[in-house]
């Protein structure tokens, strides 16, 4: 039960009504009607902006308008009071037995309180995608978690995702990758090499691959020129790199379904298909481009190529797909790329990138809408800001593991990963993230993901102890609810309503970090009420002397573990049962 959906199907009865009485204009946009909570919870329950976005095309005043939608909302059967404040919003207090169906309709969805009907809409996430030429670093994970929380979130509001992982095994750097491990290779032969030359990977965890080279190949790949060995063992490296993403991934708890690979684009001639393709339909052309502003890129040509339109389509310019030697720049493989996932049927593209990466919103916003045409294909760039490592407020910078940065598995190693991951959407991902491994192992309410965790293993310990004392929880036909009745009780009540309406604006908006706001927020509340319980016994959750009240304080209980772990399981992160 979404409530405030459910007020919102008034606001535009209400609407409907005046239009009806020749008191509104029959065309109105209703688009921008919204229905939330009040800033104020004195001003009441819910509170919607109708009256204010509605009276400029309808020719009349705000509040003259908000009194007359106010007039048809008294007369609402779940209604006690309503008030008209500021400009023109309309406020409406609830009565009791609204806030008791609620928690009915918790207890009975359970799991999937907050979630969506199925909608048939297919999504592709894709995320991480880092080149495979070494582990996750910590910009990485902010990513990883991100999109897998995008992608959970948008499974739980009914959509069918996938979750993706572009392998980049077609540029230079998985030959600079298999050097690198050919080093290492004579280097577990027995041979000297030195120190790692500038341009090649130094860390030692190309150790391990040198010594599986060795021990499948022997000496014979060390005498053999370099276009027969590097291959062979380009191959290889990218196979025991892309293992090690995923061990990486899996230790946070990310698990994607689709690994595509660069490489495969090109080998299969989807290239020249998508080429051909794109000339057909007039969307490349032969010209020259002007040097970009600021420093000129190395790749850069001041001579005729193949460019393909998307300035037509929302990028600050055109792009070039193929060189003036013929050969096809990194961008024709995003647009192939791109051109793969739309022939899957995907109505959705989201692509997670890292902040460094601004530069691409643009132009893959661009490749999707050219190449969709009319099939309406919705491309969604989101960014993640970096991460700065702190111990009790030193800076981090350096991994035993890689040698040059701190590794995605270091983090998750020393604090596990349901603290990874809830604060790593503690902030928006847009935002800089400081990331401090003393302050988020402290058990206290300035450690959120202690905060949330714990409310949930307090309430499951007053289940357990309601358990062994032979009490059970209720099922919600049978809960008097009528006796949650008091104010900080009701306030819980009022937060988890916020639930379903909390889910379905953080899925459309594309930010799961509005959960962990949220879960903060609902374990506060309870954490106040849990302390009231200590100074006061009649406001506690089993009474000895009164068996309806405790069962509807323990169903009460049930709902609120419901939200959280609802929640947190969308995050990603444990609802543990005990601390």
């Amino acid at each position: 039960m979404n409530i405030f959906s459910s007020f919102h199907t008034s606001v535009e009865q209400a609407v409907e009504s005046l239009q009806v009485a020749g008191e509104l204009p029959a065309e109105l946009d209703t688009s921008r009607i919204t229905v939330e909570p009040p800033r104020d919870p004195s001003h009441g329950h819910m509170s919607t902006n109708a009256a204010m976005v509605l009276a400029k095309p309808a020719g009349l005043q705000p509040r003259l308008l908000a009194e007359k939608l106010a007039g048809k909302f008294k007369s609402h059967q779940d209604v006690t009071s309503v008030s008209i404040a500021g400009p023109g919003f309309i406020n409406v207090t609830l009565k009791d037995e609204v806030w008791h169906q609620v928690l009915s309709d918790v207890l009975k969805s359970g799991e999937t309180y907050g979630s969506a009907p199925r909608t048939g809409k297919r999504i592709n996430v894709e995320y991480v995608s880092a080149n495979p030429t070494g582990p996750l670093h910590v910009g990485h994970c902010r990513g990883a978690v991100f999109g897998d929380a995008l992608a959970a979130l948008l499974t739980f509001v009914g959509h069918d995702v996938t979750r993706e992982y572009y392998i980049n095994d077609a540029g230079a750097q998985v030959d600079t990758l298999a050097r690198s491990v050919y080093l290492r290779y004579r280097e577990a032969l027995g041979e000297n090499i030195g120190e790692i030359p500038p341009g090649l990977y130094p860390g030692d965890y190309l150790k391990p691959v040198g010594q599986l080279l060795a021990q499948l190949h022997g000496p014979a790949l060390k005498e053999a020129p370099e276009e027969q060995w590097l291959p062979q063992v380009r191959a290889i490296a990218i196979e025991e790199m892309m293992k090690l993403i995923r061990d990486d991934l899996a230790a946070l708890g990310v698990k994607q379904e689709v690994f595509f690979s660069e490489r495969s684009l090109q080998e299969s001639g989807e290239l020249d298909r998508v080429s051909q393709q794109l000339a057909e339909r007039d969307l490349i052309y032969k010209g020259k481009l002007p040097p970009p502003k600021g420093e000129v890129p190395e790749d850069w040509e001041d001579r005729e190529q193949t460019l393909f339109r998307s300035s037509n389509y929302g990028d600050d310019t055109d792009r070039p797909l193929r060189k003036s030697d013929g050969s096809y720049t990194y961008f024709a493989s995003d647009v192939a790329y791109t051109n793969n996932k739309i022939f899957r049927d995907f109505q959705e593209l989201v692509y997670v990138l890292g902040a460094d990466h601004a530069g691409y919103v643009k132009r893959l916003e661009a490749v999707g809408h050219a190449l969709s045409g009319n099939a309406s294909v919705d491309v969604v760039v989101r960014l993640c800001q970096l991460v700065k490592l702190f111990r009790a407020g030193e800076p981090v910078r350096m991994s035993k593991r890689a040698g040059e940065f701190v590794t995605l598995r270091d983090l998750v190693d020393e604090v596990g990963p349901d603290v990874v991951r809830f604060i790593m959407l503690y902030r928006k991902n847009e935002a800089p993230l400081d990331f401090d491994f003393v302050k988020v192992k402290e058990q206290s309410k300035d450690n959120p993901v202690f905060y949330v965790q714990y409310a949930h293993a307090r309430i499951c310990s007053v289940l357990r102890n309601a358990e062994d004392a032979g009490i059970t929880v209720p099922e919600a036909a049978a809960v008097d609810f009528s006796l949650i009745r008091s104010a900080e009780e009701l306030l819980l009540v009022r937060r988890m309503a916020e639930f379903p309406r909390l889910i379905a604006a953080s899925a459309k908006a594309h930010e799961p970090h509005r959960i962990s706001f949220y879960l903060y927020d609902l374990a506060s509340d309870f954490h106040a009420l849990w302390n009231l319980g200590k100074e006061s016994p009649q406001l506690r959750f089993i009474l000895s002397d009164n068996h309806e009240l405790t069962g509807a304080r323990l169903a009460f209980l049930s709902a609120i573990r419901y939200c959280l772990a609802n929640g947190l399981r969308i995050l990603g992160v444990r609802p543990i049962s005990q601390m």
